[in-house]
């Protein structure tokens, strides 16, 4: 008898202990994986706006943002140091940082360009015409004196000879959109300002080309697959792929249920397989399947903040900002 009594506390307890930590989410679940972001101080408080890294120097990066910010870091991410520049009395917003060897450029608004030569060291402001549809958004440096800029209009230009004259790559802007994002090979998804409708561009095209959305739900982010296929996030924590070779034919919708109904923000690759959304309310969703299944991350459940973007340099280097200075970095151990 006291045998069996005992036998039977020990099962119990074991069942309760099991029960607890399921819980607590230290076993993993459908809706918690193990924590793989941690967050990252900044010297100053700051809303992150873009990240780029040297691919030949990967511990060397730049970090872009509000308040006419750029901060240097030389060991991956883990330090960040201010780096001043003198823009007289106006205050800018700093948006996209590109590089190609020493060859660096910055975009902000109001319409700001900027260019080094010399890894960053010094920094020339870049004369902007007056008749530019919109303000520079985004910047790509693709090789020497060579660059390709969009604004927050759409408007797609290229230089080769450093900045000092532009050839349009579009007949007309695309107008006021929500989100712009580009492939790696040069093509852009670009969501009206109201998420009524996306267009897209590719090298090559004079115009852009205008898609009605497949859903009732309006467009939030969209962006490029590794495969060549498009990815779409809807209001509402609604996620799609496009068929392969596809610009309007769609997969089934999911709504993950770890995405609590919050609204979905950005979408990254860190390889063919794994895939992170970002979202509001500290919401990270990762899938290891390509994105057929999610699970929530619970790393940075309590970071307290929306977080706008993904951005991952290599399958073991990724970053998350958001607001109120907001800035994670991955941890592949």
């Amino acid at each position: 008898m006291k045998k069996s009594l005992k036998r039977f506390l020990s099962s119990f307890s074991i069942c309760v202990l099991l029960i607890c930590l399921t819980l607590l989410g230290n076993i993993p679940s459908a809706f918690a994986s193990s924590g793989s972001w941690h967050k990252v101080e900044l010297p100053v408080a700051i809303t992150p706006l873009d990240l780029w890294f040297d691919k030949s120097e990967p511990n060397h990066g730049w970090l872009v943002g509000t308040d006419a910010t750029l901060l240097e870091t030389t060991d991956g991410g883990n330090t960040w140091e201010e780096r001043k520049l003198d823009l007289g009395d106006s205050i800018y917003r700093f948006s996209s940082v590109s590089f190609s060897g020493a060859e660096g450029w910055i975009t902000g608004q109001p319409a700001l360009l900027l260019h080094t030569t010399d890894s960053g060291k010094s920094w020339s402001r870049i004369g902007l015409s007056s008749k530019l549809p919109g303000d520079p958004f985004a910047i790509v440096a693709s090789g020497k004196n060579s660059a390709e800029m969009v604004t927050d209009l759409g408007a797609i230009y290229a230089t080769e000879d450093a900045g000092q004259n532009w050839r349009a790559l579009v007949t007309q802007a695309v107008g006021n959109a929500r989100n712009l994002n580009r492939s790696k090979d040069g093509r852009y998804v670009a969501i009206s300002a109201n998420g009524n409708f996306y267009s897209t561009w590719q090298p090559g095209d004079m115009t852009w080309i205008q898609h009605n959305r497949n859903s009732s739900r309006r467009v939030q982010n969209m962006g490029y697959t590794p495969d060549n296929r498009l990815w779409m996030l809807n209001r509402g924590g609604q996620v799609q792929f496009s068929e392969a070779g596809e610009l309007d034919t769609w997969e089934k919708k999911q709504t993950p249920r770890e995405g609590g109904g919050f609204g979905l923000l950005d979408l990254a690759y860190q390889d063919e397989n794994n895939v992170w959304i970002s979202g509001g309310s500290s919401r990270l969703l990762h899938s290891e399947d390509g994105g057929k299944t999610w699970k929530r991350d619970m790393s940075a459940a309590n970071v307290g903040a929306n977080l706008y973007q993904i951005a991952f340099f290599s399958p073991d280097r990724g970053f998350v900002i958001g607001q109120n200075g907001t800035l994670l970095a991955y941890s592949p151990d």
